[in-house]
């Protein structure tokens, strides 16, 4: 009679588990998201501003 997924299974992880159970890569990408997404903003900005005659 076979149990049903014992911890010592070898059983592979599916990607988005692994990535969710990493605390530090979940800080690194929510920090590092809106200071890119922000950075790219504030260029854009940058460059809509007219140039001074």
């Amino acid at each position: 009679m076979a149990s049903p997924n014992k911890p010592g299974d070898d059983e592979r992880v599916p990607f988005m588990q692994r990535l969710l159970d990493n605390p530090f890569l979940l800080l690194f990408l929510g920090v590092a998201s809106p200071a890119v997404l922000y950075t790219i903003w504030g260029i854009m900005e940058i460059i809509q501003i007219p140039i001074a005659k």
